[in-house]
């Protein structure tokens, strides 16, 4: 699969380039490119077009998830829909160009390119953000409740889901015009790293809460069956919601790191040569995150039957 300018060059740094040769030697007995064909993409990218387009829809038609909760759960819909829609296009575009249909001039084509390697980085930070933005949410929801509509307004609401897609675009531009700096390239792992850890530690914060309160109620109740039972439902939610946000993003910020550490040594070239593996896993995250934020909510799942069977 063709991907974004940034991407190519961190797909194989060029400064590994000249080492490549030798380490190609090393490790021809143990290291294969891994080849994923672009059915797989195509597929994965209209899953997740529909899945978050039903979200949005829903969100929109239901005037009692007009909350900012949801608005930031269809921000996130809408962040993983551009991601969809941007590898889509990216994909269509080179498809053409390969094949002869579409014939554009070199510095037209390097336009066009500028611009959906914007729209997927921006796509991708934005997606990230709101992710962190719905784990703030929750933490105050919990543990401000009574106070939670005076602190997360709606203006508050819309100001933070402004200044996440104004940041998302200016730092993909940035990134786009200085992809091949180290200093980047660390300002983009350091963002992940920090919301690794805000996520790490909200939920956490959250779920300890929620098994104090569990054991609180199950010391008074003879056997504490609730507290065996909501503490373990609760640590299920805190796997899945961590485990996915690690294992989806976490190979490609982890290529990044090696991009950054050790560019030319064979058992990271290695590494680099499975790079279409984690755009799957960033596309399968876009897949995933509906069902996680959206789709366990009784209320939406209500409205995206009404959506689906068109009874508007």
């Amino acid at each position: 699969m063709s991907t974004l300018a940034p991407l190519r060059l961190l797909r194989e740094p060029s400064n590994a380039s000249e080492g490549n040769h030798s380490n190609a030697t090393v490790g021809a007995g143990w290291c294969q490119r891994l080849d994923i064909p672009n059915e797989l993409f195509l597929a994965l990218g209209l899953v997740s077009l529909v899945e978050n387009l039903l979200v949005v829809a829903a969100i929109l038609k239901n005037r009692n998830l007009h909350s900012p909760t949801y608005y930031f759960i269809c921000c996130l819909a809408v962040s993983d829909m551009l991601v969809s829609i941007s590898n889509l296009a990216e994909m269509l575009f080179m498809l053409l160009l390969e094949h002869g249909v579409l014939v554009m001039r070199p510095s037209v084509v390097r336009h066009m390119d500028s611009v959906i390697d914007t729209l997927i980085c921006s796509s991708v930070v934005s997606s990230l953000s709101f992710l962190g933005v719905i784990a703030v949410d929750r933490y105050i929801t919990i543990f401000y409740a009574l106070r939670y509509h005076s602190i997360m307004t709606l203006q508050r609401a819309v100001a933070t889901m402004a200044s996440v897609w104004l940041a998302s675009t200016v730092s993909s531009a940035v990134l786009i015009a200085y992809y091949h700096s180290n200093t980047v390239l660390l300002c983009l792992i350091g963002f992940f790293l920090f919301m690794l850890v805000l996520m790490l530690v909200l939920y956490i914060h959250m779920f300890a809460l929620a098994r104090h309160h569990l054991h609180s109620i199950s010391s008074q109740q003879k056997p504490p069956i609730a507290h065996r039972g909501g503490s373990l439902k609760g640590a299920v939610t805190l796997t899945i919601l961590l485990g996915v946000f690690f294992i989806c993003w976490g190979p490609f910020f982890f290529h990044l790191i090696l991009i950054v550490t050790c560019p030319t040594n064979p058992f990271c070239t290695c590494f680099f040569s499975y790079f279409n593996l984690f755009l799957i896993l960033i596309i399968c995250n876009s897949v995933i995150d509906p069902l996680i934020y959206a789709f366990r909510s009784q209320e939406l799942r209500r409205t995206l039957r009404e959506v689906v069977t068109c009874s508007w």
